[in-house]
């Protein structure tokens, strides 16, 4: 009896830590986008013309850039940097900041990017294998060749102006996406490199916002990067799914991790485009508007203010472009221009 007693009011302290009070907005708000050329090529965009209205027309300052290894090292060991210097560059010349997401998994499906070659390498490799009667698929091999990969494009940009953060990996920890079982300890090897190429920048790791107390993301990166989602599909469900969590919910496991592992928290993944039951660019048009629209954009941002967090990277801005050009409506677009 006393031992179910204690269950219930341990439960009671914690919804009450998590769901209760009102968070103090932060003083000043930096806001910024995320920027995916492939998303935007997905969206039948001009990719160039979508980054350049993002800087010159919305005025964007800060930009969080998702790089692709299947677009770097098409390849192997042939490297095409041109445009991902063409991103740095533009962003250089008008004064943006930036952080550059690098890995295997990294923003937009199916999460990990992978070139051909070397999914056709560890094929072969396994059917090798499978012949000599062994018991595992080779990751070793796929490793050294993600390894050298990301020390040639850290290498690259390291001595940038415009850099100020790394951010390795997408959400390791959440299993979403078409993408292996995590490695931790390669992970902090994938860290620890990039840390040895580029010291003095922070690295960011980004944890789910809403299923995480982003404990693991504290303890291997220096700083934290939270996502946040207010109404998805759901697939487990079958059916549209408004999370029920407050703002005081992020600002509390913020102070957690800042008072546990001293560690700072901001949010590199708002939620400002739809998440259907297809993928966006597949995602009819009504449909899309389910779960993203002028009143629920303005919603978000409201809720985003609310946590008290003080630098946001809203996910959609390859979206606006498309309503603003390819469906002649540029409500978001001008909405999204006031926070810039």
């Amino acid at each position: 009896m006393y031992f179910l007693f204690g269950i219930l009011f341990f439960l009671l302290i914690v919804f009450c830590y998590f769901f209760i009070g009102l968070p103090k907005e932060a003083e000043k708000i930096t806001w910024g986008v995320n920027f995916s050329q492939k998303q935007a090529q997905n969206l039948n965009l001009d990719w160039k013309k979508t980054y350049l209205a993002l800087l010159d027309n919305l005025g964007v300052k800060n930009l969080k850039i998702a790089v692709y290894w299947d677009l770097i090292e098409p390849e192997p060991g042939k490297y095409n940097f041109d445009d991902l210097d063409w991103q740095i560059n533009q962003a250089g010349n008008r004064g943006v900041n930036l952080f550059l997401v690098v890995g295997v998994k990294v923003p937009r499906w199916p999460e990990c990017h992978e070139p051909d070659w070397v999914q056709n390498q560890k094929s072969t490799l396994w059917q090798e294998l499978q012949l000599s009667s062994s018991a595992e698929c080779p990751q070793g091999e796929n490793q050294k060749l993600l390894l050298e990969y990301i020390e040639k494009v850290v290498n690259r940009y390291k001595n940038s102006p415009s850099i100020w953060a790394w951010q390795v990996e997408n959400e390791p920890f959440f299993s979403f996406g078409e993408c292996p079982k995590l490695d931790k300890k390669f992970l902090e090897k994938e860290i620890n490199l990039v840390k040895s190429l580029a010291p003095g920048k922070p690295v960011i790791i980004s944890e789910s916002g809403e299923f995480s107390l982003w404990f693991q993301a504290a303890k291997y990166g220096d700083m934290v990067g939270t996502t946040m989602y207010k109404k998805v599909w759901l697939d487990e469900l079958n059916s549209y799914l408004s999370y029920p969590f407050p703002p005081i919910f992020y600002q509390r496991k913020a102070l957690l991790v800042n008072k546990i592992f001293g560690k700072r928290v901001i949010c590199v993944e708002l939620q400002t485009e739809p998440w259907g039951p297809k993928l966006l660019y597949d995602l009819p048009l009504k449909e899309q508007e389910k779960t993203m629209n002028l009143e629920q954009f303005r919603k978000n941002i409201k809720f985003a203010r609310k946590t008290g967090f003080d630098t946001f990277y809203l996910w959609g801005g390859e979206w606006w472009y498309w309503l603003k050009t390819k469906q002649n409506n540029s409500d978001i677009w001008d909405e999204a221009k006031k926070l810039f």
